[in-house]
């Protein structure tokens, strides 16, 4: 299993979030690409990024960051947040990074994930955001009517083969992760690159998570908060 130790970036600096709400932001480090290196010396092969101020613009206010995150480390980075447009994904893709991240386009312009996935394959990924069962867009201010099994029927049928896979409700919560919610997934859509994101908050949770055989698990706040040693983590994966 693949660990991705996560930056969410707002104004240059590396924060979080408290359950996707921008009003509960913690600021963890002022210099992202110094967190970045952490994690690469800890062991860490990939890397996960979300611009939280693109996710409400639909602009790409980070790319000098995220720029500087892959020309300065080894890292395989992916990033999401607020990506609209083909013009938004080849922007992040001529800067070094390895997958682009849909979310709520991917919910509402179906022609938009299909161009984007026929022109870059495996670069493409979805974030399949879940509250209460159904798939929530707009920065998780409201649901979608679809179900998030029907949503990834639908996302192996254009021929997406990664999803980040997050329950809202765990996010940021240091609750632990839905692992209920993940071995259904594995079992329903062995032929996806599933991302367990969302409350993994223990070595404990990395382990269960990896006896899955999931492709890979988002960790967050459990390493600001020093609930989870990456290097240890990145060990149990290996």
């Amino acid at each position: 299993m693949n660990l991705f130790p996560a930056i969410d970036l707002y104004g240059g600096k590396a924060v979080r979030l408290y359950k996707g709400n921008y009003n509960e932001m913690t600021v963890y480090n002022d210099n992202p690409v110094s967190v970045a290196k952490d994690f690469e010396a800890c062991g860490a092969k990939y890397i996960h990024l979300v611009d939280l101020e693109g996710a409400k613009t639909g602009e790409t206010p980070n790319l000098e960051t995220v720029r500087a995150i892959v020309s300065k480390t080894q890292l395989f980075a992916e990033i999401g947040g607020g990506i609209r447009s083909m013009e938004t994904v080849e922007r992040y893709l001529s800067v070094g990074v390895s997958r682009v991240i849909l979310g709520t386009a991917a919910v509402k312009n179906e022609e938009f994930l299909r161009e984007a996935v026929k022109k870059y394959g495996e670069k493409i990924a979805v974030g399949v955001d879940i509250r209460d069962g159904f798939v929530a867009i707009h920065g998780w201010t409201e649901n979608s009517a679809l179900h998030y099994t029907d949503f990834m029927r639908k996302l192996t049928e254009i021929g997406v083969k990664t999803v980040i896979v997050t329950d809202i409700s765990r996010d940021g919560a240091m609750q632990g992760t839905n692992r209920s919610l993940y071995a259904e997934l594995a079992e329903k859509f062995p032929e996806m690159q599933v991302i367990a994101s969302g409350g993994v908050s223990s070595l404990d949770d990395v382990c269960a998570l990896k006896q899955m055989n999931l492709y890979g698990a988002i960790i967050g706040k459990a390493y600001y908060a020093g609930a989870i040693d990456l290097t240890e983590a990145v060990k149990m994966t290996e």
